[in-house]
């Protein structure tokens, strides 16, 4: 039976994902909501223990699903450890993971169907988004549609940070009275290093939004 009170938030244990989970928390409630987590031979594995961490610590379900079969399909700087992970101005970045959201969505809603759960939380931003083409609007909705067609079920892909950039994620997350909590216990680093490398695209990502923001509140930089 369908309840429409419930959530599943697609979690990496990253600042996006856990500001979407702190997000369905205050508007589901704890004991509405469950995530799920993908283990994609992502070559940033530190990212499942911290989701592990915060899922025990925010007391929510949380759900492991092994999808690292793409590897043996396709190949990428994302997954691979030797590979030197680098974006231009022009073209695709070498960490995009072709068909890694498609992927993501479709198990996730099998999942959810499973719970009789309809809303499906993502983190996926078109405004800071990295040339990754699966994490445009138009991209979501079409999926929602297919996945809708493909089981007969009244899916909702939720996406509350598809037009906020980074400073306004962090924002967003102070606004719910985790700022600090996503500081501390969040992972972003595609290199896995432990408070990250401050180097790769997405620490300078997260880190650039995060003193923007602390900037406008005339707090210290990080």
């Amino acid at each position: 039976m369908l309840q429409t009170k419930k959530a599943l938030v697609i979690f990496s244990g990253g600042q996006d994902s856990t500001t979407c989970l702190l997000q369905a928390i205050h508007d589901y409630g704890k004991e509405n909501v469950e995530v799920v987590t993908f283990q994609y031979g992502q070559r940033h594995a530190i990212e499942l223990e911290k989701a592990r961490w915060i899922a025990q610590d925010l007391g929510v379900k949380q759900t492991l699903i092994d999808t690292s079969v793409i590897k043996a399909i396709t190949g990428n700087a994302l997954m691979d450890q030797s590979a030197v992970i680098e974006q231009t101005d022009n073209d695709m970045p070498n960490t995009f993971v072709d068909g890694r959201n498609a992927l993501f969505l479709l198990y996730a809603a099998i999942y959810a169907k499973g719970q009789g759960i309809s809303d499906i939380i993502t983190g996926v931003c078109e405004t800071d988004f990295s040339g990754y083409p699966d994490c445009r609007d138009v991209f979501i909705k079409s999926m929602n549609v297919t996945l809708n067609l493909a089981m007969d079920y009244p899916f909702n892909i939720k996406t509350p940070l598809m037009y906020l950039d980074k400073k306004q994620t962090w924002a967003l997350a102070d606004q719910l009275g985790g700022l600090d909590y996503v500081m501390r216990h969040t992972h972003t680093c595609y290199l896995g290093v432990e408070g990250g490398c401050h180097q790769c695209p997405s620490c300078k990502l997260r880190e650039k939004g995060l003193n923007d923001y602390l900037q406008q509140k005339g707090q210290p930089y990080v």
